[in-house]
């Protein structure tokens, strides 16, 4: 058993796992993996496969891990050869027999940059307060049933760690638990997004954390998945090893990335600064 750490952009994709008709990251590694000659072609995939997590439509990861039956020869590098450029392989560790990579996982933490400058500089909503923000942090992180901001029916009661950090006109969030229901990380963000702006009064935690269900107008929408990523995901006495070549292939990719986002970005500055 080999696990591998995977990064990908999620913007193009139709969240991480399988889905027919539409174009998703575990497809993506799938079809690799096939032409690899290590799957079948078919629907299956490899003997003992399992993910880390299923990341939503839209959503990155830097740390996705994928563990399965592979043949010694199948280093990061290797099966990036298969892959396209915006899912990247960059780090592997051998594995005991038993090991499952959604239900060995000890902890998951996941980054949310949510755009929240403190002045006027965001014209759909009033300035957000980073005070107010703290207080909706610190009363949402803890253990709680989080029944109201996701759509499980079971499993709801986590205990969430929330850190944060202003870093100019972004708040850089971390959310760490052992497991997130669905959908649990951007709704907490838009819920505590709503307080800091003051579009929600802080008293609605309580009331979204009450043991009464919430739903329509009075329910918490989902933050935009585009700025979240899954930033680590910890497997108690598991060593990953970084293929140099493969991460180094991996930075030059997001480094374009990052290039191409900046010009977009200075060219809407530009067409902004002159309406």
């Amino acid at each position: 058993m080999r696990a591998y750490r995977v990064a990908y952009d999620g913007q193009p994709y139709h969240g991480f796992q399988r889905q027919p008709d539409v174009d998703t990251v575990e497809g993506r590694l799938r079809s690799a993996l096939v032409r690899l000659g290590v799957c079948e072609r078919g629907e299956g995939l490899p003997d003992r496969y399992a993910a880390a997590g299923r990341t939503d439509a839209g959503v990155s990861a830097r740390t996705q891990t994928v563990a399965f039956d592979a043949p010694a020869w199948l280093s990061p590098a290797a099966f990036n050869g298969e892959l396209p450029n915006d899912v990247r392989v960059w780090a592997s560790a051998d594995v005991p027999e038993d090991f499952h990579a959604t239900h060995d996982a000890a902890e998951r933490t996941y980054t949310y940059y949510l755009y929240a400058p403190a002045d006027a500089d965001r014209p759909e909503h009033e300035p957000v307060d980073d005070g107010r923000w703290a207080d909706a942090v610190d009363a949402l992180a803890g253990t709680h049933d989080f029944h109201n901001l996701t759509t499980d029916e079971t499993g709801t009661e986590r205990t969430v760690a929330i850190d944060w950090t202003r870093d100019g006109q972004f708040l850089v969030v971390q959310l760490t638990a052992g497991g997130f229901c669905r959908q649990l990380v951007r709704r907490l963000v838009s819920l505590a997004a709503a307080v800091a702006d003051g579009s929600a009064p802080l008293s609605k935690v309580d009331r979204i954390l009450s043991p009464e269900p919430v739903s329509g107008p009075d329910g918490v929408p989902p933050a935009p998945p585009e700025p979240l990523v899954l930033t680590d995901v910890r497997y108690p006495n598991v060593r990953f090893t970084r293929d140099e070549d493969a991460a180094v292939d991996a930075r030059t990719v997001f480094a374009h990335q990052r290039a191409t986002a900046r010009t977009t970005a200075r060219v809407a500055d530009h067409i902004t600064d002159g309406l």
